[in-house]
């Protein structure tokens, strides 16, 4: 610092003199200047040379420029040059007159000028250092870790976490190492260097991570794979180093890196060949994880939703040693997350959690906290004191279908086609096992553009779904198609939705579950992750020409067999399709119990 204030001086007395070397008189800076009694007696006795007398040309003042025999040279400043050329010639001293085009004013007013103008230069390089320093600083700043440190670990712990009890049970280890490494030192045992989370987003992932670091009060880094990221190669791989620096000074310590698979996927994918930037951070990574120096103390958490672009090498063990699995919560856990999250709320007392439990299968933990989170603003809009049933219900609807539009203006021949449309799925819902009962069935419009909507309630998580099972489903998606032909004689395009849903079902039980026997147990569907690797697919399907016919045949027959059988049975319950339209263009929103209340008349 001190030095660089030592180079700004120089440049500024540099500068300095040059402006008023620019602007100053070469006179007043090369030549002795004399009083008027030196420049008297140098005319007395002095063995002149040569006079020059410069004359301004608009005011009588000027310059009386003197040279000696030896050399020498002065200058002598007078008001009157007049007085100066009368006292020469009566003296008999000769001298040579020279017009100055120029007033002498320059030198008066040459000093201020020189000095502002020696700032103003002063500034500009001040302002060009700074912003060239500040490129260079974030050029310098490019390779540091952008990780976050938390040094006491988080405020969360393991009783912040309701429905994944084997997974915090899997992690307690690494907790208990890190609290004590002593006892598995003794036994010989190595602690898992990295643990990866696997499982769809919003399972809890990134929360059981920050409850290992609050259990722990370890420092805990975080930081996400996108932050390893930069188009300059080798910046990726510098960040590697860095935050792997800062952990081995404040072992022992916990790493997370939140969406891995932006750093790690696998090597080859890449359109720009092998030697990209993104590899050149993942092979950092590689070796830093697992390479000729041990890292004693750190433990790296890793998250993804994408296990399957992973690359191998960073899967191995000695690397992520322990791969745990996050799936959805089942009923008791669903049940113990909507405890947890309702802590804070004003619930009401009709709230049964666990028919919501039953009710919100398939709902991940942040599912469900938004579902708590957007009943207690319905409740909070509507300035009530708690939440009640119809709160949660309301929004379920809004979360999975959207908000209901009551206002919209609906013509009553679309309420009519809309109503008959709900009651056969309905219908097929109830009298089909393994797919109902019905929870509610509403013919109110939604935001996601849907007329109304029909809700099942599963009695059950299944962790698996049998064929029988898959050909009901596919069923009950026609029942609205079905019921429309039926009542209207006419079909409109409000079942295209139904049509895509068992369509994807049925190709999926052909390609996929090996469910068709002309086609056999092979697998011939993509998934996403294998499409990544698979540019062309349309160039590489994996199957002949012939079997995509037969998967095409395969497919139209389960889908039309389907809606053969679906419409047999509301053939036979069209009684119950006539009352549940009624009832619905009359309420335009009944429950389970007034729905099966109708099988029964």
């Amino acid at each position: 610092m001190k030095s660089n204030k030592k180079i700004w001086f120089f440049y500024f007395f540099i500068i300095a003199i040059l402006g008023l070397t620019l602007i100053m008189p070469r006179d007043s800076i090369l030549l002795k200047k004399l009083s008027n009694q030196q420049f008297e007696t140098i005319l007395e006795f002095g063995d002149i040379k040569e006079i020059t007398i410069r004359r301004n040309t608009k005011v009588p003042t000027g310059a009386v420029l003197i040279t000696l025999n030896g050399g020498e040279e002065y200058v002598y400043y007078t008001a009157d040059v007049n007085i100066i050329e009368n006292s020469l010639t009566e003296k008999n001293i000769d001298f040579l007159p020279q017009d100055v085009e120029k007033d002498n004013y320059m030198f008066t007013i040459g000093i201020p000028i020189a000095v502002m103008l020696s700032i103003v230069i002063f500034l500009v390089f001040i302002i060009m250092n700074r912003s060239l320093s500040g490129g260079n600083n974030k050029l310098m700043n490019l390779g540091k870790s952008r990780a976050k440190l938390l040094i006491d670990g988080t405020n969360i712990n393991f009783d912040n976490i309701a429905g994944l009890e084997e997974e915090k049970k899997d992690l307690e280890e690494i907790v208990d190492f890190l609290k004590d490494s002593n006892k598995y030192i003794k036994q010989g045992a190595r602690i898992p260097k990295g643990v990866i989370l696997l499982g769809m987003p919003g399972t809890g992932k990134t929360l059981l991570a920050k409850a290992v670091a609050g259990e722990a009060k370890v420092p805990f880094f975080s930081i996400a794979g996108s932050d390893f990221a930069e188009m300059l190669v080798g910046i990726g791989a510098a960040r590697v180093r860095g935050l792997f620096e800062e952990a081995k000074a404040n072992a022992p310590c916990i790493i997370f890196i939140d969406e891995i698979d932006e750093v790690a996927k696998r090597r080859g994918m890449s359109a720009s060949g092998g030697n990209d930037e993104r590899e050149q951070t993942l092979n950092q990574l590689l070796v830093e994880m697992d390479g000729f120096v041990e890292n004693q103390g750190i433990i790296v958490l890793a998250a993804t939703n994408r296990a399957a672009v992973l690359d191998p090498a960073i899967l191995r063990s000695g690397r992520f040693d322990r791969k745990i699995v996050v799936g959805l919560p089942d009923i008791k856990g669903r049940e113990a997350i909507l405890k947890v999250h309702a802590k804070n709320k004003n619930i009401g007392n009709d709230i049964n959690f666990e028919t919501i439990a039953r009710t919100t299968a398939g709902f991940t933990g942040a599912d469900l906290e938004n579902l708590l989170n957007e009943a207690a603003i319905q409740v909070a809009r509507e300035n009530r004191q708690f939440i009640t049933t119809e709160d949660i219900q309301s929004a379920f609807i809004r979360i999975g279908i959207g908000t209901e539009k009551k206002s919209k203006v609906i013509s009553e021949k679309e309420r009519k086609i809309t109503a008959y449309h709900e009651a056969g799925h309905a219908i097929l819902f109830h009298v089909l096992p393994d797919v109902g009962p019905v929870h509610s069935i509403s013919i109110i419009p939604t935001g996601q553009g849907a007329a109304g909507y029909t809700m099942p309630l599963p009695e059950q998580d299944n962790m698996f779904r049998t064929k029988g099972q898959m050909l009901n489903e596919i069923m009950v998606y026609m029942g609205g198609r079905i019921a429309e032909e039926i009542k209207f004689n006419d079909v409109t395009t409000g079942a295209s939705q139904d049509i895509k849903q068992s369509t994807a079902l049925a190709r999926a039980m052909v390609t996929k579950y090996g469910m068709s026997e002309k086609v056999g147990t092979i697998d011939y569907s993509y998934d996403d992750n294998e499409l990544l690797m698979v540019r062309d697919v349309s160039q590489n399907k994996g199957y002949s020409e012939a079997m995509a016919a037969l998967i095409d045949t395969e497919v139209q027959k389960i889908v039309s067999e389907c809606y053969e059988k679906a419409k047999n049975l509301i053939m036979e319950n069209i009684d119950v399709l006539e009352s549940t339209a009624i009832l619905l263009l009359e309420k335009e929103k009944i429950n389970r119990e007034e729905f099966e209340a109708l099988f029964n008349v």
